[in-house]
């Protein structure tokens, strides 16, 4: 049987440590830096939810003028392009030829040119002194004028050979996004031959649906706070119009609301809209950052005789970055907590650093 002998000062240590650590659970969480923000009082519409789907008002299905077999397809579905990207390329060897072929042949014409053109001459010169017959200089004045106009043909069929170079190199006539990609290289395409889809980046609306009577709340032109719910994002959109045909069963209307070009979006996700459903009326109003979630529901902290005192708030609209709130309690000039809050616990010691 062995022993183990501990001295008298490492007994008097462990003592000490427990001694602070006693402490420190006495004494609670160390104060939080927080900084505040103050409640207002205004005059706004109460807000409701719907949900709402994006989608692009403007699509266009980019099609082929030219048969022909397509080289290099230079996009894929979701990517993002601007006016003038290449799209497509088909395949121009063949043309290339053609075209070497024409220039060639003007060249050819251009030789016939001028020697038609000095034997025109020389006979015009010789018939001025009636050395040739009117035959000789008439068919001398033919071959040139008619050398000049093969020459005037064979450039107009260049510039078409041109043209259809310039056309096999399918580009954006927009900015925006590649909806659909429906060929691939090696593919054989025909004039008409869709080749990709594309959404207009700054045509992107949200579609959502309200009650037909709160349609009276709603104005074009108004701004909307609505969340992108894929990514959590927060936006400000524009009612533009609204679906001239109601659903026939719920009697829903559909808004047509603007949003601004977003990244990394598809068409059909769904935003969360809070759409006008009252008159004006006065509430208190403060930063949306002094919201906390808290098992579902909505909370605020502000400071009473230096520490953190947690509050329920029933929130009645979304202002993009404030809120709207008819909680009784919750009163102009109210001090809330804005910054500091995310790990406050209450009844914890607080330092205050600042306010908005």
């Amino acid at each position: 049987m062995s022993y183990t002998r501990v001295s008298g000062g490492a007994i008097a240590m462990l003592l000490v440590i427990s001694l602070a650590v006693s402490l420190v659970r006495a004494e609670g969480p160390p104060p939080a830096t927080v900084r505040l923000g103050e409640v207002v009082e205004e005059e706004v519409r109460q807000t409701s939810p719907v949900i709402g789907v994006l989608y692009y008002d403007r699509i266009s299905e980019i099609s082929t003028e030219l048969a022909g077999l397509v080289d290099q397809i230079e996009v894929e579905e979701g990517n993002s392009v601007e006016l003038g990207t290449v799209l497509v390329r088909l395949n121009t060897d063949i043309l290339d030829k053609e075209i070497a072929y024409q220039r060639s042949r003007i060249e050819q014409v251009e030789l016939q040119i001028n020697n038609a053109k000095k034997q025109f001459e020389r006979l015009q010169r010789l018939f001025d002194k009636s050395g040739v017959s009117e035959k000789e200089y008439d068919d001398a004045l033919f071959n040139y004028r008619n050398a000049q106009l093969e020459k005037e043909a064979l450039v107009n069929a260049l510039q078409q050979l041109l043209v259809q170079k310039k056309r096999s190199v399918i580009t954006a006539p927009f900015g925006g996004i590649i909806l659909e990609k429906h060929v691939d290289s090696g593919s054989w395409v025909q004039p008409g031959s869709q080749l990709v889809t594309i959404g207009s980046g700054d045509d992107l609306f949200v579609r959502a649906p309200i009650a037909e009577k709160t349609l009276r709340f709603i104005e074009r032109g108004q701004s909307v706070d609505l969340v992108l719910n894929a990514f959590d994002r927060s936006l400000t959109g524009t009612i533009t119009d609204l679906d001239p045909v109601a659903d026939l069963k719920t009697k829903n209307v559909f808004l047509k609301i603007s949003i601004p070009r977003q990244p990394l979006v598809a068409e059909n996700m769904s935003a969360t809209v809070s759409v006008p459903v009252s008159d004006r009326k006065k509430l208190r109003i403060f930063s949306r950052a002094a919201l906390i979630k808290f098992q579902g529901k909505d909370f605020v902290y502000t400071v009473k005789e230096g520490k953190a005192a947690i509050l329920p708030v029933n929130i009645v609209t979304f202002l993009g970055d404030r809120v709207g709130v008819d909680t009784p309690y919750i009163m102009p000039g109210m001090k809330l907590v804005v910054e500091g809050n995310e790990r406050l616990r209450p009844d914890q010691p607080v330092t205050v650093v600042g306010a908005e």
